[in-house]
């Protein structure tokens, strides 16, 4: 069976790292292959790695708003190429209001400050399964 394989890295001018490499620890843990794109990315840099490792879920890290801004232009980059990669927002400042912003935008998930670790797993894992991959 193949790994589920996750981009996670931050936006931005984002320098918080540390949510970012829990995470890509706990889905390592959990039998996922992560590619860590580390700090300072913007959308068209995210894209093109994501596109290169065909990866199945993106994952952003946010902790300083720019998440509103960043994620549709990642979204619109990703259908300019008629290509379909979830896209999961996550971080210590998203809001209800910003998860319910980021569904409408297209986001398949968004988890704030609380999530468990059991949450964000189960969470990747089911939506890498229900991705189309052709």
């Amino acid at each position: 069976m193949k790994k589920i394989k996750v981009y996670i890295g931050t936006l931005g001018l984002d320098q918080h790292e540390l949510g970012a490499l829990a995470v890509a620890r706990m889905l390592r843990d959990a039998g996922m292959e992560v590619v860590y794109g580390g700090r300072f990315n913007l959308p068209a840099a995210i894209v093109k790695t994501c596109l290169e490792e065909d990866v199945d879920v993106i994952g952003v890290s946010c902790h300083s708003w720019e998440h509103l801004f960043y994620v549709p232009e990642i979204l619109e980059l990703l259908r300019q190429r008629g290509v379909t990669i979830p896209v999961v927002v996550g971080g210590s400042v998203i809001t209800p209001g910003d998860r319910r912003k980021l569904a409408e935008m297209g986001a398949a998930q968004a988890f704030g400050p609380g999530a468990t670790e059991r949450e964000i797993v189960e969470s990747i894992r089911a939506i890498a399964s229900g991705r189309d991959r052709t």
